[in-house]
């Protein structure tokens, strides 16, 4: 496997307005994250994801721009980035930015431009129809499609009518884009997340979508998704900008399978390096989309992550790992249990399980702390387009009631994941000294930084240490991944398989004590234990007791003849080494210690006989 930075990075997704306001005006800066980059170094984070900080009306915070060259004034100038990416890169941590170029806003004097008439330079730089070509409906309700007297015409927008769809079909609109990446990658940035970069092509034939989920109008992810020039357009991207820079780049592909993935992402098709993939975010969906009381059934949520651990493999592609975003609800509410007694449990199961996977995991800020759902009891309390837009469409078209749609909201709405980060238990959460741009989770007294840094027992080390493994141990990266026991609808087991060692993963996804029997071809007579967020056995043999949310990584052990023949090897070609003289035996007790420190072994494992 070919060695990328990335591979190897542990990368945290920072929302700016929800971080951390440094001038008091209650919402989030670039001088924040700046003040705070100790706190993500202590963590030992590689990598910061941005989401939009251009210039922008805010209609749908900030994934609306109105200026890709300039920083949106809320969070600060210019100068303020510059220094953010100087200080950061002095403590070893890269910074990528969110690239939104399906659409722009329209407030972008681009559109502003294009209205004028049909003669205009820049009216082509979007869609336009004469009449309605079909029955898409924006992804934040009402039609897809915008009339504009000035042109008696129609635009698409797939998102807020304030998000009018860039045209990829003009090659000029494609070197605008390509200009902007080079503005950025020319400052120093380390990349780009691409917003929902999937659905850039359009089927030229606009056709009718299927009407799913009670909606009102039609899907327009069966012309969109993954259109039809979409991968000549991403290798044309790569081959002019992307590929003259070290960096790493992840694309939001919405509806795209694992198999229509892996053209994305094959190593020899050069386009993206990984993709988001909403496959384990759809398992809770019922007949209103993800506005649902569901819960993922385990059996399903592994068969999803192994089809994309599996088909990534085989196309030497590259996996994003997430629990969740700025786009989803918090992960201890939705994947583990959020109540008292098995909060900080669950939120380190998760982690475990996620963590040790092959691929490039994303932390969304406060899931470090095990932040939880928000639970807002009033409408009022909303601040996302598309929360408003369900409320609307729930309560006076679908007919529920008020207390019901804010139940749901409770569970899936965006705004759940974009209450201010939680630093202390002073007012506002230690978030800001004005009055916040929405507001704080009501449990920020008990879950915040300053509680999780004085518990050596917190979710914050433990994802320390989860981070720490995956910088010590090749095998977290390079590892051929096995799903063990499929069927069982409790327990989450796997194994990462190298050349000379193999990991036993395993993670109880219920409230229940469970006696967790191996398979046989698992067993082992030696064993070291990892890392665990319960009283583990340092070693295993046949079962394993495993507490409700309990979850443990086990060092299974190699066969004794090679690691002799490895550690005899290292020891000749590392003269100045000193090591304790030892003999060899049929019944000598093997483990691998891992240790950055130790040059015995490629990638810094040190072999203790």
């Amino acid at each position: 496997m070919e060695k990328k930075w990335w591979k190897e990075s542990v990368v945290y997704q920072i929302y700016p307005k929800s971080f951390y306001d440094s001038d008091g005006d209650g919402f989030g800066d670039l001088n924040g994250i700046r003040e705070k980059l100790s706190y993500l170094e202590k963590l030992g984070v590689d990598v910061i994801w941005l989401n939009p900080i251009y210039e922008s009306p805010q209609v749908d915070n900030g994934y609306d721009i109105s200026n890709y060259k300039k920083i949106e004034p809320q969070l600060g100038t210019m100068e303020d980035f510059d220094m953010l990416l100087k200080e950061a890169h002095e403590k070893g941590i890269r910074i990528i930015l969110d690239l939104v170029v399906n659409h722009t806003s329209d407030k972008h004097p681009w559109f502003t431009e294009a209205k004028k008439g049909k003669e205009n330079l820049y009216h082509d730089y979007y869609i336009w129809k004469d009449t309605i070509p079909n029955n898409w409906g924006s992804s934040f309700g009402g039609p897809a499609w915008e009339y504009v007297e000035e042109t008696a015409q129609y635009y698409l927008h797939l998102f807020a009518k304030e998000q009018p769809d860039l045209n990829w079909e003009n090659p000029k609109v494609r070197k605008e884009v390509q200009e902007i990446l080079r503005f950025w990658l020319e400052k120093g940035i380390d990349g780009f997340r691409m917003d929902v970069i999937t659905l850039i092509s359009k089927d030229p034939a606009y056709p009718d979508g299927p009407v799913i989920q009670n909606k009102a109008y039609g899907s327009y992810y069966a012309g969109c998704a993954s259109g039809p020039r979409v991968h000549e357009y991403l290798q044309e991207m790569n081959r002019e900008v992307l590929s003259k820079y070290d960096i790493m780049t992840v694309g939001e592909a919405p509806h795209t399978s694992a198999d229509e993935a892996a053209p994305y992402t094959a190593s020899d098709r050069h386009e993206l390096n990984m993709v988001f993939h909403f496959d384990h975010m759809h398992l809770d969906y019922d007949e209103n989309g993800k506005y649902a009381k569901n819960r993922v059934k385990l059996t399903d949520l592994k068969e999803v992550m192994t089809k994309w651990q599996d088909t990534m493999h085989e196309c030497d592609g590259w996996n994003s790992l997430y629990w969740s975003n700025h786009d989803q609800a918090r992960a201890v509410s939705r994947f583990g249990n959020e109540s008292e007694p098995y909060r900080v449990k669950s939120a380190k199961m998760l982690g475990t399980i996620l963590h040790m996977m092959q691929g490039t995991p994303y932390i969304y800020e406060g899931e470090e702390l095990g932040m939880t759902n928000a639970h807002f009891e009033s409408i009022d309390e909303y601040k996302d387009v598309e929360a408003l837009d369900i409320f609307r469409d729930f309560t006076e078209r679908k007919g529920f009631s008020e207390k019901d749609t804010l139940e749901l909201l409770g569970l899936k709405s965006r705004d759940n994941a974009r209450t201010p980060m939680q630093w202390d238990n002073t007012v506002n959460a230690g978030f800001t000294e004005g009055t916040p741009w929405i507001g704080v989770n009501k449990n920020c007294k008990e879950i915040n930084v300053e509680q999780c840094l004085a518990d050596q027992d917190s979710i914050f080390y433990y994802y320390q240490k989860l981070i720490q493994l995956r910088h010590e141990m090749p095998i977290i990266t390079d590892g051929v991944y096995e799903l063990l026991d499929k069927e069982n609808e409790s327990v989450y087991a796997y194994l990462r398989k190298g050349e000379k060692e193999t990991l036993l993963v395993v993670g109880n996804f219920t409230d229940k004590t469970i006696n967790y029997h191996i398979e046989e071809k698992v067993q082992a007579k030696k064993s070291r234990l990892l890392i665990s967020n319960y009283n583990a056995a340092e070693t295993f043999e046949r079962d394993l007791s495993l507490e409700p949310y309990g979850a443990c990584v086990y060092l299974l052990e190699a066969d004794v003849s090679v690691m002799v023949a490895v550690f005899s090897t290292a020891l000749f070609a590392a003269q100045m080494h000193t090591a304790a003289a030892f003999a060899p035996s049929t019944n000598a007790s093997c483990i691998i210690r891992p240790s950055t420190k130790s040059p015995l072994i490629p990638g810094g494992s040190e072999w203790v006989l």
